[in-house]
């Protein structure tokens, strides 16, 4: 059996030992990419809509014939409408699941050798052709005995030697071409290509996938917002998957989902928390959620809308250590900290440990504060990354290669989410959700975090910080009624009254001895600001909101 594990090493001296395999292929890859190039170059800036529908449909054929890995590039691009021209998208998107199947035979085959018997013994009904055809494999839509539908997908033929081939020749044009790039992008380029490519080879074992399923499945287990197929393991191998079969609506075009009588809102709202718990909580994340891995289904739980997730092939985890320090760093930034942000960077390792922080202090306050300022849902990520791109001429700032699949991640669901509503930022989502979790102290890890943030070194309450956390809550724009503080405010009693809030109790209680002195200023600034923020009037709003949200 081939190995299903991406060693660049030992695939370059492969490729280097077959020149017969690897001078042909790297012709071919330059020769259409330089087609590509000078397409774009004649005639990338002309206004006539056939002449960029004909451009679309040349990047399109251009990606679909170099193959699988150029094909993932495509599928990356086609979820960012503020990168891509709009008209181009489109063609981009058939990219996920609409591209030419292979030979149904050769489908048939597969099946018969991974499962052991032809698929008309194995299913009581199996199509002719397929629903769907992807990068790495396509989906029939077939029945079983018990008459329940499921989706069966079958891998496209020799795809490891496809992989390690084109892998190859990909790094080694990255590494040639990084110390051309603009900024420090050719930093560590090579070890992001490794972990793009080590993904990609995790993706086409199907075995690894079926885990990878089960376990999203059991983090969602209580959430009635997202569902996840089940995998059906006697009828799935490595090369071969089967699953129950989803029947929603692709989360692509607004005006569709809204012809379903679907909500896009509160559709984003679901797909965005929920990939925030991937990486803020459970720490293990879809790395490819694009609009063809995410379907909407009927029903709403609150202001969440009901999505599924399919194709769990490329997943990853995340550090305990890297997700406490993320969450820290939104929390930072709600409360403009860079101080404290520029030490979060340097321990997620986009900036070295002995950098010298005295001079990128300033500049990260430069950069991110005027846009922080007055409203955290000002600007997107990939605003964000652009002007972090501004320090990189000066500043010693890289990406740490184990970041590549986490941004990925999140710039694809950024870019699911404008695709339905173009004016839509992450943050405006990111900031109350860390903050919520934070005010209520739903984990040891979350009040621990807390304690951090409102005491400061000398134990004296930070009642401004607390402020800061409450009007991101009460500004919440991502819910129509606004923000909500209610909810927040009771998780947040019964923690301080709690056998957990321990820890907080004490600390509230030290601050009112100071220098063997009683000292009541802080808990006088935090009585004024509970007056402030949970007035009557306010109470009384807040539940005629949530009563009515029209009431407003």
């Amino acid at each position: 059996m081939e190995s299903l594990r991406y060693n660049p090493g030992r695939d370059a001296r492969w490729l280097l030992l077959r020149p017969w395999i690897g001078i042909p292929r790297l012709i071919q890859i330059l020769w259409a990419l330089l087609g590509l190039v000078l397409s774009v170059l004649l005639r990338g800036n002309s206004s006539d809509p056939r002449v960029q529908r004909n451009l679309a449909r040349t990047l399109l054929r251009t990606l679909t014939n170099l193959g699988p890995c150029f094909i993932k590039v495509g599928q990356a691009l086609s979820t960012r409408p503020d990168l891509i021209r709009r008209d181009w998208l489109d063609e981009l998107t058939r990219l996920q699941d609409d591209l030419p199947a292979f030979n149904h035979a050769t489908a048939l085959k597969t099946i018969e050798e991974e499962l052991g018997a032809p698929a008309d013994a194995l299913f009581e009904e199996f199509p002719d052709s397929p629903v769907a055809a992807a990068s790495l494999g396509q989906v029939y839509k077939a029945r079983v005995r018990d008459q329940h539908w499921v989706a069966v997908k079958v891998q496209r033929p020799n795809l490891v030697f496809i992989l390690r081939r084109d892998m190859v020749l990909i790094r080694s044009l990255g590494v040639l071409a990084a110390p051309f790039l603009p900024l420090n992008l050719g930093f560590g380029l090579g070890e992001i290509i490794d972990e793009f490519g080590r993904s990609l080879f995790e993706e086409i074992d199907y075995c690894c996938e079926a885990d990878n399923a089960k376990r999203f499945s059991r983090l969602f287990a209580e959430n009635p917002a997202v569902t996840i197929p089940e995998v059906d393991d006697g009828l799935s191998s490595r090369r071969v998957l089967t699953t129950s079969w989803i029947s929603g609506t692709k989360l692509r075009d607004p005006q569709e989902l809204k012809a379903q009588r679907l909500d896009p809102a509160a559709l984003i709202r679901t797909g965005v928390i929920s990939g925030l718990q991937q990486l803020l909580e459970f720490g293990y994340f879809h790395a490819d959620p694009h609009p063809g891995n995410l379907f909407a289904l009927s029903g709403r739980t609150g202001e969440l809308g009901h999505v599924a997730y399919v194709d769990f092939g490329m997943m990853d985890s995340i550090s305990d250590d890297d997700r406490l320090t993320l969450t820290g760093a939104v929390v930072h930034l709600i409360n403009r900290d860079f101080e404290a942000v520029a030490r979060d960077f340097q321990q997620l390792g986009f900036l070295a440990p002995d950098a010298d922080l005295t001079p990128i202090i300033p500049a990260l306050e430069d950069v991110l504060g005027g846009s922080l300022g007055d409203s955290v849902g000002s600007f997107n990520f990939k605003a964000i990354t652009d002007r972090f791109s501004e320090l990189m001429y000066d500043y010693p700032f890289r990406v740490p290669a184990r970041f590549a699949l986490i941004i990925r991640a999140v710039v694809s669901q950024e870019g699911l989410a404008l695709r339905l509503d173009p004016d839509f930022r992450i943050i405006a989502v990111a900031y109350p959700y860390v903050a919520k979790r934070l005010l209520a102290g739903d984990t040891r890890e979350m009040r621990e975090k807390l304690l951090d943030v409102i005491f400061d070194e000398s134990g004296s309450l930070r009642v401004e910080r607390l402020e800061s956390l409450l009007e991101v809550v009460g500004n919440d724009t991502s819910l129509p009624s606004g923000g909500d503080l209610l909810p927040v405010a009771g998780a947040g009693l019964r923690l301080l009254f709690s056998r957990d809030g321990g820890d907080l109790r004490q600390r509230l209680l030290l601050t009112l001895i100071k220098d063997d002195r009683l000292n009541i200023s802080d808990l006088k600034e935090l009585s004024t600001l509970i007056r402030k923020t949970f007035g009557p009037r306010k109470i009384a709003g807040g539940m005629l909101q949530r009563l009515n949200p029209l009431a407003a």
